[in-house]
């Protein structure tokens, strides 16, 4: 077998495997997260959130509801619920050149968090995530305190994001 034959044949093969992996032989689906087909928003919005200790946690809450249901609050009668356990810790990054005050510091909002079936209350999962958002820390005492609280109000918001896509993620793939 002359070497064109060999080119000509191997390349047929690459072509038809192509074909095969894009025509879905292969097995994989891929679809979309929150597609019609999946009913992944209705599940969502049937989710309940346990009641937050602090204001932290209460922002991660109120940001998980708007996200799970669309604004729409939440479900009268859950689907599913979510037990919620939020904590925020402030440790300094960088001091000014004398040393004696902050000049920025790192803010860690974490989460620990179950996601249980209403009626019969079975796990589907047990998670953890975590955010963080950096504050420039000035030298008035009320603005540093809206930086600190600023940069939680931030790192709460992507952490609600994150606890959202793992959330749908398990409802998807358990359906």
């Amino acid at each position: 077998m002359s070497s064109k034959t060999r080119t000509a044949l191997s390349r047929r093969a690459l072509v038809c495997a192509s074909l095969a992996l894009l025509t879905g032989v292969a097995g994989c689906q891929v679809q979309p997260l929150y597609g019609e087909k999946t009913h992944t928003r209705q599940m969502m919005a049937s989710i309940a959130f346990s009641p937050a200790g602090d204001r932290v946690g209460q922002a991660v809450r109120n940001r998980l509801i708007f996200l799970a249901a669309g604004g729409q609050g939440e479900p009268a009668h859950p689907a599913y619920n979510v037990d919620l356990n939020v904590s925020s810790q402030t440790t300094e990054v960088l001091r000014d050149s004398y040393g004696d005050t902050n000049t920025a510091q790192r803010i860690v909002v974490s989460a620990n968090y179950i996601l249980r079936k209403a009626p019969e209350g079975t796990v589907l999962k047990i998670g953890h995530r975590e955010a963080v958002a950096l504050a420039d820390i000035p030298t008035q005492q009320f603005a540093k305190l809206r930086a600190i609280r600023d940069a939680q109000d931030r790192a709460a918001d992507e952490l609600a994001e994150l606890i959202t896509a793992d959330l749908a993620a398990v409802l998807n793939r358990g359906k």
